[in-house]
């Protein structure tokens, strides 16, 4: 062998030796191990509600995407309102847990009421929860596993009736019927600097709801409830908070000083009536009632004869006296 081959195979070996110390790091003959480095999820999808006639008066059914998933809602808008000066108050009315929000439309009858006191009602539609397949509002308890964000959606829904209609912000109301109810408390706990009063219809407050109640100001409250009530029962179970309990925790939170007992006069003659506990001399000058009605079951009283009350007028000519700032004077 040459000199010229012997120096080509002494040069070739080096660079060999050279290229191979530094892939192995300092000598060792273990390979690197490249991280893979996974891109973050897509923002999720939110659109703007899809809004079309419908054959109710004046009510229009909407779609939108929020969260990535497909949200509904009915909205009835009164003839000549004014959408310019942000006077118009909005009312959410929810319906209940395996319920339908054309449903509530049906049979809470805000309607009429709406119409000559010129204000706006949306009624959404829940989420179907995967453990069950019915449909629901995300509120612990019972719903516990649900991954739907109904504050986020409700909240969004006020941002855009306000881009819509110019609502008065200031007097966003919701109530609802059972579960409707109960994310009525969840959204004076957890969206309270955009709820000004809520008011409930036979449902209560979760463990999850009540143990994380985080309200910004003093809030008008109106509860409905039967004593006969076996699906969401007066007197509480594991997965509502006692009708009692949680007056209590709004007369403290609201500081309230008096508390007043009336009856409410059987006017159906069925030899039920009622008793209506009012708290005042309150925070910001809110008040609380709550309506508890004799050998009533779990339902929303109305106008068919065959209540005491009508829970439609009740609701609406006691929230509509409050703002987020307190009682209104007129």
């Amino acid at each position: 062998m040459g000199p010229f081959l012997n120096k080509l195979i002494n040069t070739v070996t080096l660079l060999s030796f050279v290229l191979l110390s530094g892939c192995g790091g300092g000598g060792s003959s273990s390979s690197e191990t490249i991280p893979i480095i996974t891109p973050p999820p897509p923002p999720p999808t939110n659109t703007v509600p899809d809004c079309t006639p419908t054959t109710y008066t004046n009510t229009l059914y909407c779609t939108s995407k929020r969260q990535n998933l497909n949200r509904e809602f009915y909205i009835y808008i009164p003839d000549d309102i004014d959408t310019t000066n942000s006077q118009v108050p909005l009312l959410f009315s929810l319906h209940g847990y395996t319920s339908r929000a054309i449903w509530n439309l049906g049979y809470t009858g805000f309607q009429s009421i709406a119409e000559t006191e010129k204000f706006i009602v949306i009624y959404p539609q829940g989420t179907i929860l995967a453990s069950t397949g019915e449909t629901h509002w995300n509120v612990g308890g019972w719903t516990v596993g649900s991954t739907t964000d109904d504050v986020d959606y409700l909240s969004s829904l006020i941002d855009w009736a306000y881009s819509e209609y110019k609502i008065d912000r200031n007097r966003v109301y919701s109530t609802g019927m059972s579960n409707g109810g109960f994310m009525s408390y969840h959204l004076a706990c957890n969206l309270s600097y955009k709820i000004a009063a809520v008011a409930s219809v036979t449902g209560s407050m979760t463990p999850q709801t009540y143990n994380s109640c985080s309200p910004t100001h003093p809030t008008a409250i109106l509860q409905i409830h039967g004593t006969a009530d076996g699906v969401v029962p007066y007197y509480g179970n594991s997965i509502s908070r006692a009708i009692p309990t949680v007056m209590d925790y709004w007369e403290e939170y609201n500081d309230c000083e008096q508390e007043i007992i009336n009856i409410i006069d059987d006017v159906n003659g069925d030899g039920d009536g009622g008793y209506l506990y009012s708290y005042n001399q309150c925070l910001s000058d809110v008040n609380l009632r709550l309506y508890l009605m004799t050998n009533m079951g779990h339902e929303w009283p109305t106008n068919n004869g065959q209540n005491d009350i009508i829970a439609a007028n009740e609701i609406w000519y006691f929230l509509k006296q409050y703002d987020v700032n307190g009682k209104i004077n007129f």
